[in-house]
């Protein structure tokens, strides 16, 4: 593509895509796409309002009989076909993304675009595994065993801090379960779900099949969650609004999935590798400019080594380089926005207050001055039940603590309501044995901090929501059981209908 005018072309029909083809919103009120790294708007449109909603799950239910009728093999087929055009079109999302989420291009092309071209490729096999059990005489002369079926038409809500990659996790494994999907991504992210959908047209994956909505969350968002013919929503966001998408979703006694909010603790006890943990500290924290679920955000250091950690990861936050996000060398991006980088901003000069800034707190200036910058910060002397520790701040900021026995730093990580992610650090393989069992979060890291593989879950404990991402997991949540039960003998039917009746 190249740059925003190119955008524009590309996308001049409207950032609606129903039915396989783009169109413009009917609300009547129009967004701009902003780059955060500049503050220029590379797109306009017009929103979606809830007759483009009542459009796209219509052109879904319209769908699902001919694609849930189609073999596994059939729709395995396909999605390898968009597996192979996603590849061919990776340098072109590589660079939208970045241009909408202001991320480092090496960021967008080493880890978002491969992710999801891999988990294209594992949902592609994973359609051909779309199996019930068989199973045997249970009672009597009946013979039972269990199928399992696509669901529907499924409403999906995606995240604007990896638009691409939750786009993927939400559409993939439905459509290969033989569902069909209608997605609304976050306003201000669009593009690159669009093309996403756009990439599977053009594989052969048929119309309706992947439906795109961009729309504000308070009509769109939540009529699509409401509506009546959608069976499945799925959701990744704040806790708080995960409240109320269960709310809406429970009046129609739909099936829920969610991925929330989460504040992963970073467990550094006093036998690890002091230098592994510093890196991994600063890399799981920054990542995506902090704007991530897993991100790493409470460091709790075992005290013989937290002097030395304080001052490690402090020197090496110094050394990030922020800058334009399509130079190779930049390490960290600006926020998503202006608003989200004074909201961060907000909860490091609160901590002022009670706690010590170590690097960082503040935006840079000069020529990075327009961006939604904010430079890495490091945050001690923190009280536990403080805003900064028990609070979601989606930043470059990590709060650092410590703590004296394994007990305690094992009931400090599991002190907050979130539980998506975590990470302990030790050589020793039964204290870290027992940080995997004893913290409560979907995910436990051991000496790392952040990797995720298209073959295993991601999904949360307590307020982090439930269900799973990603895996053979995520791929059965998008399916219905049904048991099937043959009566062998005509006989037994006769014993049965005396059994219930009597003789007649």
């Amino acid at each position: 593509m190249g740059n925003g005018i190119q955008v524009r072309d590309r996308f001049a029909d409207g950032a609606q895509y129903i039915g396989g083809k783009l169109r413009s919103g009917t609300s009547g009120r129009h967004h701009d796409v902003v780059n955060p790294a500049t503050g220029e708007t590379v797109y306009s449109y017009e929103l979606a309002g809830t007759a483009d909603v009542d459009a796209a799950v219509a052109a879904a239910r319209e769908a699902f009989p001919g694609w849930s009728g189609t073999t596994p093999a059939e729709r395995s087929e396909a999605m390898h076909r968009f597996a192979a055009v996603l590849a061919e079109q990776a340098e072109d999302f590589a660079y939208v993304e970045s241009l909408q989420c202001g991320k480092p291009i090496k960021l967008s092309t080493e880890f978002d675009v491969p992710g999801t071209v891999d988990n294209t490729s594992f949902f592609a096999g994973a359609a051909r595994h779309l199996e019930g059990k068989s199973a045997a005489e249970y009672d009597g002369d009946h013979t039972s065993y269990v199928r399992r079926e696509a669901i529907g038409v499924v409403g999906s809500i995606a995240p604007w801090n990896y638009p691409l990659q939750m786009a993927a996790w939400k559409i993939l494994p439905a459509v290969a379960a033989g569902n069909t999907i209608v997605l609304k991504p976050a306003e201000i992210t669009p593009l690159t779900s669009l093309m996403f959908a756009q990439a599977a047209t053009e594989a052969g994956i048929p119309d309706g099949v992947i439906n795109i909505v961009t729309g504000a969350g308070k009509d769109a968002g939540e009529h699509l969650v409401g509506h009546p013919d959608v069976v499945m929503t799925s959701f990744t966001g704040s806790t708080a609004v995960g409240k109320r998408v269960a709310e809406i979703a429970t009046s129609t006694v739909k099936r829920l999935h969610l991925e929330l909010g989460g504040k992963a603790p970073f467990v550094v006890f006093d036998d690890a590798d002091l230098e592994a943990a510093v890196n991994g500290a600063v890399a799981g924290s920054l990542i995506n400019t902090g704007q991530d679920c897993t991100a790493a955000t409470r460091a709790y250091v075992q005290r013989p080594l937290y002097d030395a950690f304080v001052q490690g990861v402090a020197a090496l936050m110094e050394t990030v380089r922020l800058g334009d996000p399509f130079d190779p060398s930049t390490d960290l991006g600006p926020l998503i926005s202006h608003a989200q980088r004074d909201r961060v901003a907000g909860f490091v000069e609160r901590a002022r207050g009670y706690a010590t800034v170590v690097t960082g707190g503040e935006a840079p200036g000069g020529e990075l001055e327009a961006g939604a910058y904010y430079r890495p910060t490091l945050v001690a002397g923190a009280a536990q039940d403080s805003e900064i520790v028990q609070s979601e701040i989606f930043g470059p900021v990590l709060v650092v603590l410590p703590f004296d026995t394994d007990d305690e730093g094992i009931r400090l990580a599991n002190d907050t309501p979130y539980g998506l992610a975590a990470s302990a650090w030790s050589r020793d393989l039964y204290r870290a044995n027992r940080a995997t069992r004893e913290i409560k979060a979907g995910c436990v890291w051991v000496n790392d901090h952040i990797p995720i593989i298209s073959e295993m879950p991601h999904g949360g404990y307590k307020a982090s929501g439930f269900g799973k991402d990603m895996s053979s997991y995520s791929f059965e949540e998008y399916t219905q059981v049904k048991h099937v039960m043959y009566d062998n003998t005509a006989v037994a039917r006769k014993d049965w209908h005396r059994t219930i009746f009597g003789d007649r």
